[in-house]
Order: structure tokens, then sequence, then C-alpha cells
């Protein structure tokens, strides 16, 4: 697997390969085939073990402290990966790797967590903070919160972004009301809020694409 993956580059090995290879570097020894081929049954796909509760990996039998690093460790640079691909852009023209970057970051979070990208003039990202997480339904987020944080970073706009870890990214009332509050403390203080992006599981709803902002 080595000789093809350095032969034919990345893509030429099957998902339980690249997770079977990521285990044996953590363990030097023994066959690590039974037990990638159990995690990809058990998660579904490579992404969502990648993107498993570090506890769950934890407990799961054959696994310990340094594969679940490893694995986590992937995850990490997976995630950088994607945001240096939006970094220092600006973000408006580059809507594509922005949903991609998203969907990496929070499409399968177990629960609802809050983030927003604050922007500067030229609408680069200056920021990207989860501001809150919540249940498997329900974040709290405090519009005052919101908007104190992007005049310390002299942002000049925003993209809010939360998740629905039922997969489906059509908005609530609660989502709707919220996000006409922090346009409107936005306001202002001549802070602009682009759009709201709700991300599912493979699918995401636009605020302004919908007309809701």
């Amino acid at each position: 697997m080595r000789e093809k993956l350095l032969e034919r580059g990345p893509g030429a090995l099957a998902d339980y390969e690249v997770l079977e290879m990521l285990l044996f570097f953590a363990f030097k020894k023994g066959d690590t085939k039974p037990l990638a081929k159990a995690l990809i049954n058990r998660y579904g796909s490579f992404a969502a073990v990648l993107t498993a509760p570090q506890k769950d990996l934890l407990d799961m039998r054959g696994l310990g402290e340094h594969s679940v690093t490893a694995i986590k460790l992937v995850q990490d640079a997976a995630l950088r990966l994607a945001k240096a691909e939006v970094v220092d852009q600006p973000l408006l023209n580059n809507w594509d790797r922005l949903i991609d970057y998203l969907n990496a970051a929070i499409s399968r979070e177990k629960v609802e967590q809050f983030r927003v990208l604050f922007l500067d003039a030229k609408n680069r990202l200056l920021a990207d903070e989860a501001q809150a997480r919540g249940t498997v339904n329900h974040t709290p987020v405090y519009p005052r919160e919101v908007i104190k944080r992007a005049l310390e970073l002299h942002a000049t706009a925003l993209i809010l972004v939360h998740n629905h870890p039922s997969g489906d990214p059509t908005p609530s009332r609660a989502d709707i009301e919220m996000t006409a509050e922090i346009k409107r403390a936005g306001e202002v203080f001549s802070v602009v809020v682009h759009d709201h992006l709700i991300i599912g599981n493979g699918r995401h709803l636009s605020f302004r694409r919908e007309r809701l902002l």
C-alpha cells in the first residue's frame, strides 16, 4: 500500500486502506486491516470515522490513545487544509470552497454549533470562531456578544453559520428571528450580515439565497 500511494499519489488507496495505514503508523505492529474495516462498517465512511466523537473511539475495542490521536490528527490536518483554501481570499468570491470547509468542519457534529465568520472590508476572513454549542436541536445565541466580538476584531461584515445534526438545513422560526436580531444589532455599528448558512449532512441553506435576510 505504501508503494502504491507513493507511485500513484492521493486517491490510489481505498478508504479502509488509508485507515489501515494510519492505524499501522500508530500501532507499529500487527494486522490493522480488520480494525480498519470494522471502523468503516460502524461509522459508514472514512470521513465519519475521522469526525466520530473522541470518547466513542476510545471506547471501541482495539483502539487506544495513540490510534485515536492519529485519527484526530488527520481530521485536524484536513480542516486546516480546507481552511487554507479560504483564508486571504474574498469569501463571497470563493463560495464553493467556503461550503466545502464548513461541511468538513461541522456537518457531522452531533450537537448544534453556532459559528461566526468575521470579515474585513475586503470580505477576507479575519476569524472563524465557535460562539456557542448546544443540544441536538438548539444553540443559545446572544446578538450582543456577536456584535461585541465583531467590534473587538474590527470586522465590518459577518457570515453566520450553524449546523443541524438532523441533516435537514431547513431554518426554524428561532433561527430566522435570531438572524434578524443580529442583523439589527449590526446595523447600529455598521457591521453587515452577509448571510446565515445552515449546514446539514451534505446539504446547506443560504438565508440570502432564500430571501430570508
